[in-house]
């Protein structure tokens, strides 16, 4: 994590990380003002307050109260050496946990990350550098080795060299990645979550057999999403970028709208249209840009190679992003290492999702096939040994796809939880089912898988995959379980070098009668590829770009940024639209819009309900309010602070609207109640005089936005490098 530290007045500081900033100050005696903790009161805090998480995730899991358990941490110091200290942490228990529970909630508290680091001795490495912002090297523990060359399926170079080159390409560009965390909890599973300094919105997690194997996985992943614009999906780039020379690459077509609206001449082919544009529906609106919103420079378009002859198609960026999101892009040493992994990530979706929604029962691999392989059955046996039990199944449907599986049950919630992988070698499929299936998560973690189900209805919802295609938390059949199989099972291989099996990949959609649309990226320094398969990898319906298009945004992305600036008929205007759009009232508006607000204000737990009741209360539409602000408190789940407010507007709003009763009667006790500043913002509100309480003004210059900004400023370190290219 990087911690940007600001020198304030006198001895105190400001460090900021994430979206969150700490104070700290020194004591009166030590010349400070007391005004906030010191630094090394955090730490011992932070070692107590890590202890008291571990114990609440052990008692959620079990459904253990923590309402009698506290939990104290005292430093005892060594009078001759002030640096050697004992933590001593006690926990007082209620007498009817048990035994068993007593001991786990002990050995949880052993689980501590802050008494782990603080154990081990971290290393403390000071320099200095020309420039904070500009110094990009890369915070990774994991360097190549000059005298080690490991090799793994399906890498045409070695690991370390692979780590190497990555590390090197994300330097180049300015971006200083991080390591968040790192798990092994089983042998042979090894996971992190990588992360960009400076915009932690943009981040990756990598899994494998072994660090260096997650390490790459996650590098190339960050790569790739990066090519892609994956990062910035649905995301406002901000006017600068949306009036420049091209918002996505140097070679995107920009094409007006025919007559009525009409799809442009220039954009998709035949098969395509026949795929998203079936019933004639499909109109020029439906494609405009989310990213830049410019409506007047018409449909951006990215060009595409059909597989079948070679020739150019423009897909729109808009229909990319909203169909596919990340399926079917992959980074690679060479162009055929990343087409067998992006088509390998597309026939993994692709039947998981046809197994998942047909309710096919799978055949088991073998023992004496899973015995090829011992760190893979070292792993799942140190799962069982946790009392998970495990399925190995064979997801090839008879030998058709390169695709495996590994389920895990827990008996302890009654859910299930299938993991998919695949690759050309059965090898390599079942350990990324297997690493999938634990990719940053902990023991505990897997307490929130949820069971499965004989409701057809609920597995083909097309939320379920897109819950399957994020996480593989989505649920599954119990006829998944069944002993009468479908499939007989196929020890298949598809296996040789990467170019032969890029060949054979691409062979397997030819004979289903796909057609198939690739765009190389290299500008950066390794090959990137993306693949379209209309109809096959697409992760939400193409109805979505009629009815759910994230370009909606466009309606009320400048009104809500002005939201300040409008004049009372706009606002009615922007309400009235927000009704009739029929938008689910608890979406919030940081996807409504496209713009990253800190999580932690008012704006980043806005939703839609929340905006129209302020709206309300800003026309004085006192009976529209209270309906709003009634459903609100039923609903909420907003922080305690802003249910207070509310709840105060709700009994201002009730004593306004009723002609018996008198505000002034009121107001010392609900000054008492819920104090004299949180009560002038609540009058304020109501009366008019106070707009939109706790949201700070902004604009379309996106001003005050800081977290939105950081994503801004790491697009622009990627748009200035293609520009380069010109």
């Amino acid at each position: 994590m990087e911690i940007s530290v600001n020198f304030l007045d006198n001895l105190r500081l400001e460090a900021k990380f994430d979206d969150f900033t700490v104070i700290t100050d020194q004591p009166i005696r030590y010349k400070g003002d007391g005004s906030a903790p010191s630094p090394f009161d955090y730490f011992l805090a932070s070692s107590a307050l890590c202890a008291a998480y571990f114990v609440r995730v052990y008692c959620l899991a079990r459904d253990i109260p923590t309402d009698n358990i506290r939990l104290s941490q005292n430093n005892i110091v060594d009078p001759e050496d002030r640096y050697n200290q004992i933590f001593k942490i006690q926990v007082e228990l209620p007498e009817d946990i048990s035994d068993k529970d007593r001991q786990g909630i002990l050995r949880s508290i052993e689980r501590c990350t802050v008494k782990k680091v603080v154990q081990t001795g971290p290393q403390f490495q000071i320099e200095t550098v020309e420039n904070l912002g500009q110094d990009a090297q890369a915070l990774l523990m994991v360097g190549p080795d000059s005298e080690t060359s490991t090799y793994i399926e399906g890498k045409d170079l070695p690991l370390e060299q692979t780590i190497a080159n990555m590390t090197a390409i994300l330097a180049k560009l300015g971006m200083k990645i991080e390591i968040a965390s790192w798990r092994n909890i089983v042998p042979h599973v090894w996971s992190l979550h990588i992360r960009d300094a400076a915009s932690p919105m943009c981040f990756t997690n990598g899994k494998g057999a072994t660090k260096e194997s997650a390490l790459c996985s996650a590098l190339g992943e960050f790569i790739e999403r990066l090519n892609c614009n994956f990062f910035y999906n649905d995301q406002f780039f901000g006017e600068d970028i949306a009036n420049s020379a091209f918002v996505h690459y140097p070679n995107e077509k920009w094409f007006q709208p025919g007559p009525k609206d009409a799809l442009p001449k220039e954009i998709l082919d035949d098969y395509c249209l026949d795929i998203y544009n079936r019933d004639g529906e499909l109109r020029g609106s439906h494609l405009i840009d989310t990213n830049s919103g410019k409506v007047e420079r018409g449909i951006c378009s990215l060009p595409f190679v059909r597989r079948s002859d070679g020739e150019q198609v423009y897909f729109p960026s808009n229909l990319i992003e909203n169909l596919f999101l990340s399926n079917g892009m992959s980074a690679g040493n060479t162009l055929y290492e990343a087409q067998v992994q992006c088509l390998s990530e597309i026939f993994e979706r692709a039947v998981k999702k046809q197994i998942i929604e047909d309710e096919i029962a799978l055949p088991d691999v073998p023992a004496s096939v899973l015995a090829k392989y011992p760190g893979l059955v070292e792993g799942i046996k140190a799962l069982e040994a946790q009392g998970f039990p495990v399925l190995v199944k064979d997801a090839s449907l008879g030998g058709q796809f390169p695709v495996a599986c590994v389920t895990l049950m827990n008996p302890r919630t009654g859910g299930v939880f299938a993991s998919f992988g695949a690759h050309p070698c059965l090898e390599v499929a079942l350990e990324r089912s297997l690493t999938e299936l634990l990719q940053g998560r902990s023991f505990e973690g897997l307490n929130d898988v949820p069971p499965p189900t004989f409701n057809g209805m609920v597995l083909a919802e097309p939320n379920n995959f897109v819950e399957h295609f994020i996480d593989s938390s989505g649920v599954i059949s119990w006829r998944f379980f069944s002993a009468a199989q479908d499939y007989e099972f196929h020890e298949w291989d598809f296996s040789g070098t990467n170019e032969e099996e890029a060949r054979v990949l691409f062979s397997i959609l030819e004979d289903m009668g796909k057609e198939v649309y690739t765009a190389v990226y290299d500008d950066l320094g390794a090959p990137v590829c993306r693949i379209l398969v209309p109809g096959y990898s697409e992760v939400y319906p193409a109805d979505d770009l009629i009815w759910d298009n994230t370009n909606k945004a466009l309606d009320y992305r400048e009104d809500i940024l002005n939201l300040h600036a409008l004049s009372d008929d706009q606002l009615a205007d922007l309400v009235e639209r927000l009704e009739e759009s029929q938008l689910d009232d608890y979406s919030d508006i940081i996807t409504l819009i496209g713009i990253e607000f800190d999580e932690n204000t008012a704006w980043g737990q806005l939703t839609i309900l929340e905006l129209k009741l302020l709206i309300n209360l800003a026309l004085e539409q006192h009976e529209e309010a209270l309906e709003r602000v009634e459903t609100f408190l039923q609903f909420n789940t907003n922080t305690v602070e802003r249910g207070l407010f509310y709840q105060a507007v709700n009994a201002v709003l009730e004593i306004t609207l009723d002609d018996d009763l008198e505000l002034d009667d009121y107001l010392v006790n609900l000054k008492r109640m819920f104090g004299e500043k949180t009560m002038e913002a609540v009058v304020g509100s109501v009366d008019g005089s106070v707009r939109f309480h706790g949201l700070t003004p902004t604009n379309m210059q996106l001003e005050g936005l800081d977290k939105h900004l950081r994503l801004i400023d790491s697009y622009k370190k990627l748009h200035a490098a293609r520009a380069a290219t010109l």
